[in-house]
Order: C-alpha cells, then structure tokens, then sequence
C-alpha cells in the first residue's frame, strides 16, 4: 500500500510539475464583429397585374453582401396595428370570400428577388379584389444560415427575426 502511494506520488509530481514556455501570442481576432441579418423594403408599392405577369422583382442592394449560404426571407406587409406594422411570411396562401385561394410566393439568386402571385389554373389572377394585388409592399431580410441555425430563430415570427438583423 505503501509503495502504490509512493508511485502515485511520483507520477502526480511528474505530470504536475512538468511546464514548458507558454508560446507565441496569437493573431488578433476581430474586435466587436457581430455577424447580423441585414433587410430592406420596397420603397414603391408593388401593384400585381396582368401587364407585369402578377409578379415584380426587388434588386439586392448593393450595400448588402448575400453568400450562397445566406437565408433570403421574404415578408408581406397585411396590416398596421395601432401604428406598428404586421408582416407575414411568404410564402402566404391567401383565401378569399369567394373561395378562391391564391399564394405570395418569391425566388431569389444573387442580385435579384423576384416576387409573383400563383394561382390554380382556372383562377384569373386579375379579377382578385385590389387590396390583394395593388400597393403591396414587402420586407426582404437576409440572415447569415449559420447565424439563424445557431439561435433557433423561429423565422415565422417577424418580431423575433428583426431582433437579429436590427
């Protein structure tokens, strides 16, 4: 007993009291970087009609980089509540009173999202009530994906999104 004391003794002294030069100092890392979603809005309604094929398209800013990785989301403005507005996530099937149902759907790539109306084929998009096609603004918000995964953002919450890009 008195020797496997003795051993453990030594060993602890050995691994304990071993200590090299701590090395060289490491490159500054960047200093107050913090990655965030970047958005912007159509600053001139959008009015869906026959003549633009029920569909417009926004132009990337350039001041926002989008990586291929990035999450584009696209937001409908509905309504305005007591002065703070109420956006949506596209894309949004709409019904209405009629019946009808159609969907604010949207493609992106790197400069460019395209934002349309899409229907079944036997619904002419043009006989739609105004509200739902004329002066339509959207908000486009770009999220870094590693970002947005990381913090479990529930993307259809607007509230909670904004928090992360403003």
């Amino acid at each position: 007993m008195k020797r496997i004391l003795s051993l453990i003794t030594v060993f602890t002294l050995l691994f304990t009291a071993c200590e090299g030069d701590p090395g060289p100092q490491g490159p500054q890392g960047p200093q107050g970087t913090y990655i965030v979603g970047q958005s912007f809005e159509n600053e001139i309604p959008i009015n869906f009609t026959s003549t633009n094929g029920f569909q417009d398209t926004l132009e990337i800013p350039l001041d926002i980089e989008l990586f291929e990785s990035d999450m584009v989301l696209v937001y409908r403005l509905v309504d305005v509540v007591d002065g703070y507005d109420v956006w949506r996530l596209l894309p949004e099937t709409v019904y209405t009173d009629d019946g009808s149902q159609f969907t604010y759907n949207y493609e992106h790539n790197y400069d460019l999202v395209t934002i349309y109306l899409e229907g079944s084929p036997s619904l002419d998009l043009s006989t739609l009530p105004d509200a739902y096609r004329i002066d339509q603004f959207f908000r486009v918000v770009v999220l870094p994906v590693d970002f947005a995964s990381s913090n479990n953002i529930d993307i259809n919450n607007y509230s909670e999104v904004m928090q992360f890009v403003e």
